[in-house]
């Protein structure tokens, strides 16, 4: 049996234990996200168990909205000598006020198309659709 420091998988068996997409693991590789595991004889790339780890942090961070650029800071301060805690909460609280001021523009869109659809009704022409007229209208003084 190995033990955990040589265990290694195929590119198919990480994407399969971290949902993963094989062309995504690539991509990351690429960018640097995840190192490119050494080959084989054969030709085979061989994964460490730290690969699903990483690709584990990376799904998660996706999730909570964080870019890839965003990531691999994450990912540097890890190892950055005298990075702290604080240093990840900062980043997280900065994604946490983007997240707000996009669910408020969403809101305000929304509002906008719920009063938009209370205005059309079913039986006017096109050419009387509130909709229609709204989006064709010249700019605001927002600048929409």
């Amino acid at each position: 049996m190995k033990s955990c420091k040589t265990e290694s998988f195929t590119i198919g068996k990480i994407a399969l234990e971290t949902g993963v997409g094989i062309e995504t693991i690539r991509f990351y590789e690429g960018k640097g996200l995840i190192e490119e595991p050494p080959r084989l004889e054969s030709g085979y790339r061989q994964y460490p168990r730290e690969t699903i780890s990483r690709l584990r942090f990376i799904k998660k961070a996706k999730a909570l909205g964080f870019t890839l650029k965003e990531i691999m800071e994450l990912l540097e301060l890890r190892i950055e000598p005298g990075a702290t805690c604080k240093d990840i909460r900062l980043r997280a609280k900065t994604k946490m006020s983007e997240i707000e001021s996009k669910i408020a523009a969403l809101t305000e869109m929304n509002a906008s198309l719920e009063q938009l659809i209370q205005t059309c009704g079913d039986v006017r022409s096109m050419s009387e659709c509130p909709i229609i007229e709204s989006l064709e209208a010249e700019e605001d003084d927002e600048g929409r």
